[in-house]
């Protein structure tokens, strides 16, 4: 467990780089676009591919890949002069990521299989924790330098790197077994695709409040700093605590009540910061939407590997990677809609409260099938 904590760790801290990252690279817009579709490409190659073989080879060898793969590419981006070579790098950065979320995940979720939702809610408080690291150091103790920035994440994927090569992991569940033995079973499971659009509408959800939400809340009136602070400080606490909470409650309540209460109050909450002018009820809200939405990622995924035992990597790397497409088109959808009209961003951003709804649906849908199974 001390293990997958720290490899979750280390997802935090990279998945919050690239922001500082892009601005010491002085790129155009479209260079930056580019560079963080390399990412997100390097991250849905990863997951798709990282399932069977940690279900056929084990946990061990994916998570000492990805954790490699992040050190080196973090140790040679500061290096980097010319725009493609950091986007090649960037690239190995998102593959190293998205093999280490689907391992990490898959390897805390078998410490307790019956309690695997409460574990990965806990397990996922600490990509929090990274993702609030970053910034924190960035601006306070490296001063926005993006090299020792690199250097100091990349000292602590070597670090992790050593720690895993040296902790007895279980062994793999398919080993000894064809790669793909029970594959056409599991694609062929309604349940999966389920989840994988739940994940989809949920990261779609949640990246909208990420990039846009503080660009509306201005646009109602509220200074630069105000919104700013309402969505880094409101929200991610409202996750942070939200998943020690709800790591405690799941150990009673069934997992796919809780999707469909916290897809319930996404609907309820998202719609709420969209309507109100005032900072401090914004805060209330965007900390209430942070606290619905804490429990749906790992929750989710605990749900998959309590549906798909024999093929469990497989399975969430294939849940993870809707989600990652989830990132990917967010704010180009909303983005598309709203541009820089602030009413029509407002309409755009109401996509939030629809998307959950779809989610409460889905939910159901789900607790059906699974009763089923």
């Amino acid at each position: 467990m001390f293990a997958a904590i720290l490899a979750i760790f280390v997802y935090g801290v990279i998945a919050a780089m690239l922001g500082v990252l892009l601005a010491s690279f002085n790129l155009t817009p479209e260079e930056s676009g580019n560079i963080a579709l390399a990412q997100a490409i390097g991250m849905i190659i990863a997951s798709l591919s990282a399932g069977p073989i940690i279900d056929k080879q084990g946990k061990k060898i994916a998570l000492v890949a990805a954790l490699g793969l992040i050190a080196v590419s973090l140790f040679m981006l500061p290096g980097t002069s010319s725009y493609n070579e950091r986007a090649a790098w960037v690239f190995v950065l998102g593959l190293g990521g998205g093999i280490l979320v689907t391992a990490a995940n898959a390897l805390a979720g078998d410490v307790n299989e019956e309690r695997r939702s409460a574990t990965l809610n806990f397990l996922n408080l600490f990509f929090g924790l990274g993702g609030m690291a970053t910034p924190l150091i960035a601006a306070n103790v490296v001063n926005n330098d993006a090299q020792m920035l690199c250097w100091l994440a990349a000292g602590l994927a070597a670090v992790t790197f050593v720690v895993h090569l040296t902790t007895p992991m279980p062994a793999a569940k398919g080993a000894g077994a064809p790669m793909f033995e029970g594959a056409g079973a599991m694609l062929g499971r309604p349940a999966l695709w389920l989840l994988a659009a739940f994940l989809f509408l949920y990261v779609a959800a949640e990246i909208g409040v990420w990039n846009w939400l503080a660009k509306y809340l201005i646009s109602r009136g509220m200074s630069e700093n105000q919104a700013q602070n309402i969505v880094g400080s409101g929200f991610a606490f409202g996750i942070l605590v939200g998943r020690v909470v709800v790591s405690r409650i799941l150990i009673k309540v069934p997992p796919l009540i809780v999707m469909r209460i916290s897809a319930a109050a996404m609907v309820v909450t998202s719609y709420m910061a969209l309507e109100t002018s005032d900072p401090t009820w914004a805060w209330i809200a965007v900390f209430a939407a942070g606290l619905a939405m804490a429990p749906v990622f790992p929750t989710t995924l605990g749900v998959v590997g309590d549906a798909f035992p024999k093929s469990t990597a497989t399975a969430m790397g294939i849940v993870i990677t809707f989600g990652w497409v989830g990132l990917a088109v967010s704010s180009r959808i909303i983005g598309a809609l709203g541009g820089d009209d602030p009413a029509k961003l407002g309409t755009a951003l109401k996509l939030l409260p629809a998307v959950s709804s779809l989610m409460v649906i889905i939910s159901v849908a789900l607790q059906q099938i699974l009763k089923k199974k």
